[in-house]
């Protein structure tokens, strides 16, 4: 048996809020502040109009993937610490998005070198981890993730799972609490590499919070 990395993309290998800010002010003339978690309440109309809704920030995303997934970058040292984990490990990006995007993100990611399974999901991520380890049976798994409502979602499905909290941009990082169903909270994937490792390592469940 090997060990299991099932890991999110926005905000953990790619970056996306700054490029999608940069886009909601090109197309729709929206600014958007980064910090903080809630993204309806971080766009504001420029020269007034009504509040946007947390519909209109779901319209606006579905208007950014695919379209403009080109727009997103690397978080640095992703690539790197990827490559070094799969040498003992399988890999699973699993990313909030509509099936219609699996087959972009997988693209997109291997332009950057990431080569590595990618699965779509809608909602709360607990249940597609615990089908995902019942399919690999791993030795043990960790689960990496920027938002604190998909660590709360593996802890209630799949509580063996060590669960590391991590948010890859700088601007919105520091205003943001830990996740309090994460093990743990890294914003550095040179740092991320080695919690992980020990874990897969030490190859025992997570401990329950």
């Amino acid at each position: 048996m090997k060990p299991l990395l099932i890991t999110d993309c926005d905000e953990v290998l790619l970056h996306m809020v700054r490029h999608f800010g940069v886009w909601l002010g090109e197309t729709h003339d929206v600014d958007f502040t980064i910090g903080g978690g809630d993204f309806s309440t971080a766009m504001q109309r420029r020269g007034g109009g009504p509040a946007l809704t947390r519909e209109d920030m779901w319209g606006m995303l579905d208007g950014f993937f695919p379209a403009e997934m080109d727009r997103q970058t690397l978080v640095p040292h992703a690539r790197e610490a990827l490559a070094a984990l799969s040498e003992i490990a399988d890999i699973v990006v699993l990313t909030n998005l509509q099936d219609v995007c699996r087959q972009p993100r997988i693209e997109q990611l291997a332009r950057f070198g990431i080569q590595h399974r990618v699965e779509c999901n809608q909602g709360g991520k607990g249940t597609p981890v615990a089908r995902l380890i019942a399919e690999y049976d791993p030795s043990v798994t960790v689960f990496v993730d920027d938002l604190a409502i998909h660590h709360e979602s593996v802890a209630r499905h799949a509580p063996e799972v060590h669960r590391l909290h991590m948010i890859s941009e700088p601007a919105m990082a520091p205003h943001v609490a830990k996740a309090p169903a994460a093990h743990a909270r890294i914003d550095d994937w040179n740092d991320a590499e080695v919690w992980i490792m020990e874990r897969f390592v030490a190859g025992v469940p997570a401990d329950a919070i």
